[in-house]
């Protein structure tokens, strides 16, 4: 129950959160802006109650920077964050004065050069690499260094679809952590359900058919450092808030997988991979040790999991447990 005095009333009221549309001149030109007011529950009058104002504060600048595509202060902070640089550093990086992003921290509005500079150099490492190259010698070494070293690790991450991108962000936002490995089981899972339930690929990458089990290349390179680690990567901080992407059938089919294959081991996983035909036909001829790149296609992939549903169905997570527990051999998550 919110209450607050009410000046109309004369008296502590009841109230209640609206949204109202508002409009407002700035520099000659109109908006309408929707702001957060609080409505007397007894008379109906609008009241002055605590942090509203600031509130209000936040919700114009928020939509004002939307409408005119001004950077935010929270994809300042992800630039920093990303290329590990300070703000003073980032400053004379981008070829602005040295406390110029100090000063978009506090609350200053960028203009729409600066701001477009910012935002460029947040989507593409290429271009913030540029930009440190052009001003490196305002630009400590060590900062120029941890940066650069930065802008190198995103260029690989970038050799990725987005639709994979967009794919792992999801997963790291649903799973509390996830080895490589489990990874990249995880992803093999995903395709491969998503392909029998909606006859197309959710993401472009080929699947290799490697030792340890069905492998996507190029997520295999960027995260190799951590090996049987939880993988920590500050790399998709870029991508936060991009989840929002995927469609409702592919948050579906993430979410059924993570609920079910997810609960396993990296190891548990690999030994379901191994008995399953998409990666055993892929490897025909090869020993148990041997180096293979032989693709495990989209069509294996799409014709086994439609067998596997016809059995066990691949909608539910009670089918998907029931696979997971035979191919397991009884084994439980806890047990993985």
């Amino acid at each position: 129950m919110r209450k607050d005095f009410c000046v109309n009333c004369r008296a502590e009221t009841e109230y209640e959160f609206r949204e109202v549309i508002r409009r407002e001149i700035i520099r000659e030109k109109e908006y309408q802006f929707r702001f957060t007011t609080a409505v007397c529950k007894t008379c109906g009058e609008e009241m002055d109650i605590p942090g509203l104002i600031d509130r209000n504060i936040k919700e114009r600048d928020v939509q004002y920077r939307e409408t005119e595509h001004i950077v935010t202060v929270e994809e300042i902070e992800k630039l920093m964050e990303i290329y590990h640089i300070g703000k003073a550093p980032l400053s004379m990086a981008l070829g602005f004065g040295e406390v110029t992003v100090s000063r978009y921290l506090c609350g200053q509005m960028p203009s729409r050069q600066y701001s477009d500079i910012m935002r460029q150099a947040l989507r593409l490492p290429e271009y913030m690499e540029q930009l440190l190259k052009q001003n490196r010698d305002k630009v400590g070494e060590t900062a120029y260094r941890k940066a650069m070293r930065a802008a190198a690790e995103l260029k690989e991450l970038f050799r990725m679809s987005d639709e994979m991108l967009v794919t792992i962000a999801y997963l790291f936002q649903k799973m509390r952590e996830v080895t490589p490995l489990a990874l990249q089981k995880i992803l093999y899972f995903i395709q491969g359900i998503y392909l029998a339930r909606f006859h197309k690929p959710m993401f472009p990458e080929e699947c290799r058919a490697w030792v340890h089990g069905p492998v996507y290349e190029t997520v295999y390179r960027l995260f190799r450092d951590f090996r049987y680690s939880p993988i920590e990567d500050d790399r998709f901080a870029i991508l936060r808030g991009r989840s929002g992407e995927l469609g409702e059938q592919e948050k579906q089919v993430v979410d059924l997988v993570v609920q079910t294959f997810g609960m396993y081991s990296g190891k548990a996983l690999e030994t379901i991979t191994h008995v399953e035909q998409p990666w055993l036909k892929a490897r025909e001829g090869c020993g148990l040790e041997a180096y293979s790149q032989a693709v495990v296609t989209k069509e294996s992939m799409e014709e086994y999991f439609e067998e596997v549903s016809k059995t066990y169905g691949v909608d539910s997570a009670e089918g998907l447990n029931r696979y997971i527990r035979i191919r397991l051999g009884g084994t439980l998550p806890e047990e993985a």
